[in-house]
């Protein structure tokens, strides 16, 4: 499939054909990220679409652009370093990339949307030069602290090629949960292109569309996320920029994800593993290369809904508190489209400094420190950050002094004593 400019409004923005299928409608809901201050409640918010189709052409997901990347990126309310389990995930990769592909002091490693340098931080532990590319500024801010390089800037063809001219062409470049976030998906892979070194090797991580779909995941659709990405598409894009994926890893990650690794189409020194041809061949029997496939998916998004109020509807009429655990993208669609506000949740908590004290966007469901759950005792806790449930009940294991349960809300209700 031959590259192609940015598209028009109501057009594929990979392969530029007209959008007439819809994927999931989730109603109206606003940004994410633009979490509400004290004074700010009275004021209007801006609500946009989430109306999620899929191309009939090249099979690929995706919102249209409502909003620039300006106005979602520039400051984001979003710092990695606060989960522990990412940490770990992160430096778990750093290991085994330098050791798979001998990186050393003579290597570079760039990071695409770099965040507060959660991940650059242990390979320069290892002394392994790197490069932050990160465009909000607040978080690029907290990596440079940690003597971390930085360059604020939005990452496509244009950056690719200053950072090229200057030197800084990448044995590896490296991005978690960017590929998804960025509107002109072709200006992108292009500037990796552009960037990578003759035997360089790419990785991107992103939630795996399989997943999302067998496993009810609609609370990872939100503005912010403008594709949501099948391999069977990936690869298309990819290929259409002059890089081949030539493995593959699948992951636990946000409730299911892919890390691929490319590298140039000409770079004959690494074969095609048979992970690609696998995995290839699941989703196209799982029937990702069929528009059928993906109409069905609103129905069960519309039954989850009905089964996580049915839920919360009982509990409140026997006089029982809930509270939320984290203020996260994926939440803040749930608590839209749900139509969930303190009517269910007294408060919610988050370890974010940065979004304490604080309302959730749309909802203006108060954010506290999480101390305040020992204060009040709340009979329930709904883990909004359902991925990372695991680590949440480890966390929060205390609540089960006071009989205290949790509740994962996706794929379906479940309570967890």
């Amino acid at each position: 499939m031959a590259q192609t400019d940015a598209p028009k409004s109501g057009h594929c923005r990979f392969c530029t054909q007209p959008l007439s299928h819809i994927f999931v409608d989730l109603g109206m809901s606003p940004l994410c990220q633009t979490h509400i201050a004290t004074d700010q409640l009275n004021h209007m918010e801006p609500f946009y679409p989430l109306l999620v189709y899929v191309c009939d052409r090249c099979f690929l997901v995706q919102l249209q652009e409502y909003v620039s990347p300006s106005d979602i990126f520039t400051e984001y309310a979003y710092f990695s370093s606060y989960s522990d389990s990412w940490l770990k995930h992160a430096k778990q990769y750093t290991d085994m990339m330098a050791g798979r592909f001998n990186l050393d002091a003579k290597s570079h490693v760039v990071e695409l949307a770099s965040n507060d340098g959660y991940l650059l931080q242990y390979f320069m532990e290892k002394g392994i030069p790197v490069l932050g590319v990160e465009p909000a500024a607040n978080v690029a801010q907290a990596a440079m602290k940690k003597g971390i390089p930085c360059v604020v800037k939005f990452f496509g063809r244009q950056t690719a090629q200053e950072l090229a001219g200057a030197g800084k062409h990448a044995d590896v470049i490296l991005g978690n949960n960017v590929l998804a976030h960025v509107p002109d998906i072709n200006d992108f892979v292009g500037g990796m292109k552009i960037l990578l070194k003759e035997t360089g090797v790419v990785t991107m991580e992103f939630p795996h569309l399989m997943q999302l779909m067998q496993q009810n995941q609609f609370d990872t659709i939100y503005h912010e996320h403008f594709s949501y990405l099948s391999f069977f598409t990936i690869e298309q894009i990819f290929k259409a920029h002059g890089l081949t994926l030539f493995d593959v890893d699948e992951l636990s990650t946000h409730g299911g994800s892919l890390r691929i690794y490319a590298r140039h189409a000409e770079d004959s020194s690494k074969p095609v593993t048979a992970r690609v041809v696998e995995l290839r061949t699941r989703e196209e029997r799982a029937g990702f290369g069929n528009i059928r496939h993906y109409v069905s998916f609103g129905e069960q998004v519309k039954e989850t809904k009905r089964k996580l109020l049915e839920f919360l509807i009982r509990t409140k009429s026997d006089g029982k508190s809930i509270v939320g655990y984290g203020a996260p993208g994926e939440g803040n669609t749930l608590l839209n489209y749900c139509g969930i506000r303190t009517d269910f949740l007294d408060y919610t908590v988050d370890r974010n400094p940065y979004k304490q004290g604080k309302y959730t966007p749309g909802t203006h469901i108060p954010i506290c420190p999480v101390e305040k759950i020992k204060e009040t005792k709340p009979d329930f806790l709904l883990i909004l950050p359902w991925n990372l449930k695991d680590e949440v009940m480890a966390q929060m294991a205390y609540i089960r002094e006071w009989g205290g349960q949790f509740v994962s809300p996706i794929p379906e209700v479940k309570v967890y004593r």
